[in-house]
């Protein structure tokens, strides 16, 4: 015990903290709890003023309510409070530079141009649906056409294909080899063959059901199980009766 008394004696004791530090701890403290504080109050205020705002739009003509950007925070009360009143919110824009929400009433959901519109950051209006419109009707004009080009096309160089004829005529080339009679035969038309072994392949589909087929393999087992017991008989009476005659 003594040396250890004297290593522990020997060592630093921890510094202590001053009345200093002390304060300046408390100090940041009581900053941190101000600041939150203050983003719960200025979330709460948001959250009303977005509920005022949905309020006043569930009773008016307009078909959509859009918002100033706002970051992810501000964004997720939006859709929180949409999604409560029975509304769609969508966020469009680029984040952290001018990512916005638009809520919508659900019987005026918005249309794919105006979706593909607010995407590329071109907005909504009624000059920018009819521009969206107009390319949207020349895009399916385009696509149209060119399917009126290419099935003739198709259709020209089907004929080409099936007009081809083969330059040489196989049955006189290797009638040499193998005989007329057997070029001929080779050279004939090859059909399915409609029957494998004794069965005709058409018969083969088991057309049973479920429930029949398994009816048919419990049967199956139970015939299986039956001949084996009486195989068993058969072995154990014969040992039986040889004994019989040894004793006659």
């Amino acid at each position: 015990m003594d040396l250890l008394d004297s290593i522990l004696n020997s060592m630093d004791a921890p510094p202590a903290t001053n009345e200093q530090q002390k304060t300046l701890i408390k100090k940041q403290r009581e900053m941190m709890e101000r600041m939150q504080n203050k983003q719960k109050e200025e979330l709460l205020r948001f959250r009303k003023y977005v509920e005022e705002r949905m309020g006043r739009f569930s009773k008016d003509d307009r078909t959509y309510l859009e918002f100033q950007p706002l970051d992810k925070v501000h964004r997720s009360v939006i859709h929180e409070i949409a999604e409560n009143g029975g509304f769609i919110a969508m966020s469009f824009g680029r984040e952290d530079v001018d990512r916005h929400s638009v809520v919508y009433k659900k019987e005026h959901a918005p249309s794919e141009d105006e979706v593909t519109a607010r995407r590329n950051g071109d907005g909504w209006n009624e000059d920018i649906a009819k521009e969206y419109a107009e390319r949207r009707r020349e895009r399916l004009e385009t696509e149209q056409s060119n399917k009126r080009t290419v099935a003739p096309l198709a259709a020209e160089g089907a004929a080409e294909a099936a007009d081809v004829k083969p330059t040489t005529n196989y049955k006189a080339k290797y009638a040499h080899l193998i005989g007329e009679s057997a070029a001929l035969q080779a050279a004939r038309k090859t059909e399915t063959n409609q029957s494998y072994g004794f069965v005709p392949s058409k018969n083969k589909k088991d057309l049973r059901s479920i429930e029949q087929t398994l009816a048919d393999i419990q049967a199956k087992k139970r015939l299986k199980l039956q001949q084996q017991q009486e195989a068993l008989a058969v072995e154990t009476e014969q040992p039986q009766t040889e004994h019989c005659t040894e004793q006659q």
